[in-house]
């Protein structure tokens, strides 16, 4: 899915497989814009566009508009190209696209981008598109997904990168692809082809620091290492706005989330396909389960849960982000 998906759509494209209508919806709008302006950018000539090529908005046209630029006959060129943007605007109507999907001009290549949201598959458009169409439902990738997802957009351009730098980028950027994508772009204008991007490079060009990060307080706390997690966490205090409490706590949480998992495991080899984790990271979780029992590990979540709450106003006035972690770290190394 993802990415594998979008290079089966293209390579189809340049194939000349060419669907009448691409119906591309869903929550992760990187694809979609990727799908479309590969589209926008290859499928006619720079002469052919002047009069075959249109952008229409969802907000400015009706289902009806578009469909009668769809029915109209390309001039001087093989076909034509319509591109509906922020098409989610015409959610209400859509269905009105019925009559044209059931019988699309077969000159016309109709691009519907329908970001944020997704087609009823129980009402009969979905059905009669997957039938005439392309239909692509761009999903949004779990957090977890995004450091493979960076490692493979940088080799297809030539470029490696450290599974700590990944990481980093990861935790600073979320899930988010066209935001990360914009961060990869600037790095590989500084880094060369063939060369790999490390911690050192990220720190410098993208202002994260790798030393003080949420992967580095979970490392600290893994080694049980009590100086590093503390003095960590008394930047975080003093950074609050670079580092919320909530992408701590949410971070902390899924790893001794894992490592409950990583205990219960009677096969070890397993961990990294049970675990959702890089076998890079691995040993993190190997070094945390000799420093933490299952049952310290399970009194831990519990903590985690109860700063959460405290975090959010709950049988805890307003305490400051700082303070909070602090009583979190004392009650993880009690």
């Amino acid at each position: 899915m993802g990415l594998d998906e979008v290079k089966n759509i293209i390579t189809n494209i340049q194939q000349g497989n060419i669907s009448p209508i691409y119906f591309l919806m869903g929550e992760e709008a990187y694809y979609i814009d990727g799908i479309s302006d590969f589209i926008e950018n290859n499928l006619l000539s720079e002469e052919e566009k002047g009069f075959n090529q249109m952008v229409l908005y969802g907000r400015d046209v009706s289902v009806e508009d578009i469909v009668s630029n769809a029915k109209r006959y390309p001039m001087m060129a093989e076909r034509q190209v319509v591109i509906v943007k922020e098409a989610q605007d015409l959610s209400r109507t859509i269905e009105n696209l019925l009559a044209y999907a059931e019988n699309p001009q077969p000159t016309t290549v109709l691009v519907i981008c329908y970001k944020y949201k997704k087609l009823d598959a129980r009402k009969k458009l979905t059905k009669v598109l997957r039938q005439n169409a392309v239909i692509f439902d761009s999903k949004k990738l779990y957090e977890n997904q995004v450091p493979d997802w960076i490692r493979r957009v940088l080799s297809g351009k030539g470029y490696t990168i450290t599974p700590k730098a990944a990481q980093m980028l990861t935790e600073f950027l979320g899930n988010d692809l066209s935001k990360v994508n914009n961060e990869l772009e600037k790095l590989q204008l500084i880094v060369k082809p063939g060369e790999q991007i490390t911690p050192q490079i990220v720190e410098e060009n993208i202002g994260i620091s790798k030393d003080f990060n949420n992967f580095e307080l979970q490392n600290a706390i893994g080694e049980r290492d009590i100086k590093k997690a503390f003095g960590i966490v008394q930047y975080f205090a003093q950074n609050p706005k670079n580092h919320p409490l909530v992408m701590t706590i949410a971070l902390l949480y899924s790893f001794f989330s894992k490592l409950l998992k990583y205990h219960s495991l009677t096969d070890k080899s397993l961990a990294p396909k049970a675990l959702g984790v890089n076998p890079y990271f691995i040993k993190d979780y190997q070094t945390a389960a000799r420093n933490y029992p299952m049952k310290k590990v399970s009194a831990i979540v519990s903590s985690i849960r109860e700063i959460d709450m405290k975090s959010k106003g709950v049988g805890a006035a307003n305490l400051p982000q700082g303070d909070l972690l602090k009583e979190l770290l004392a009650k993880i190394f009690d």
